[in-house]
């Protein structure tokens, strides 16, 4: 695919409130996406899931008063709160026959699956980015989740 074809896609995707936009021109496939900040996406060789890691975000300090979602934050169970990295559907499980990836009481290490989000027909796999046991599961599958929506508390 000629290099001026992929700029003028690259700023196709910046004008556009899109979140991805893959193009299949014969044999040849360009995907471009957007990655929200916070967020680092590896692609593994054979498989088509993205694998996405949250990274913490550095509590913002502020003497204003409370807003709704301080107070919702303020409503959830202590530990490490891994949020949603992206738009979209979550599920809780590879498939509706197997058991979820995570069930609260669970011991996890950073870099296990916490489930999955589905954006524009790709799967995303939700990972842990600390070490600790699951505290809360705050989505159930099936539901759709907004970017930066609390999914999981780890304790």
């Amino acid at each position: 695919m000629d290099l001026r074809k992929i700029k003028k896609l690259i700023d196709l995707l910046e004008e556009s409130n899109l979140a991805e936009l893959e193009i299949k021109e014969g044999e040849e496939t360009v995907r471009l996406s957007r990655i929200p900040k916070g967020t680092v996406t590896t692609m593994p060789a054979a498989a088509p899931v993205h694998q996405v890691r949250v990274e913490p975000q550095p509590a913002a300090t502020s003497a204003t008063p409370a807003t709704a979602n301080e107070s919702t934050d303020k409503a959830l169970p202590e530990g490490h709160i891994v949020t949603a990295p992206m738009v979209g559907t979550f599920y809780s499980s590879s498939n509706p026959e197997a058991p979820p990836f995570v069930k609260v009481g669970q011991k996890v290490k950073a870099g296990d699956t916490l489930g999955i989000i589905e954006a524009m027909k790709m799967f995303n796999q939700i990972e842990s980015d600390v070490s600790g046991t699951v505290v809360a599961v705050l989505v159930e599958s099936g539901q759709p989740v907004e970017f930066d929506e609390p999914m999981f508390v780890i304790g």
